[in-house]
């Protein structure tokens, strides 16, 4: 990995993107632009300049709880091998490997503590 921050993607989960979506635009002056994710309903892309800068989307059967949140995507070189080591080191595989078409592969792992990351392997880089 380079030298810069790899907290690279942020995203809102929320059972409710029209109220999540409205207070944040305004809040920070973004655009929205929502595109279909298939079987997950809507994903919205929040944009500032016409540039992605997050996106929002609703939650799924593997979120966990139900109260709305944000969080980060952490590069990885290789999401594989995060998630194999995960539980080498006492953490857990939440949400196992995955191609996201057009992103990367992602995946979720929990430290010891219960403390969870989100894991990405970015497509381009």
């Amino acid at each position: 990995m380079t030298d810069r921050s790899p907290f690279i993607w942020h995203e809102l989960v929320t059972p409710d993107q029209t109220s999540s979506g409205a207070f944040f635009s305004r809040l920070f002056g973004w655009a929205r632009k929502e595109v279909d994710a298939g079987p997950f309903g809507i994903y919205t892309l929040f944009q500032k300049d016409g540039r992605d800068v997050a996106g929002m989307m609703n939650p799924t059967p593997d979120t966990p709880g139900t109260a709305s949140y944000w969080h980060s995507y952490i590069a990885v070189d290789n999401v594989d091998d995060c998630a194999r080591q995960a539980p080498l080191l006492g953490g857990s595989v939440i949400v196992p490997p995955h191609d996201v078409p057009d992103v990367g592969r992602i995946c979720i792992v929990a430290d010891p503590t219960g403390a969870v990351a989100h894991l990405m392997e970015p497509r381009n880089r």
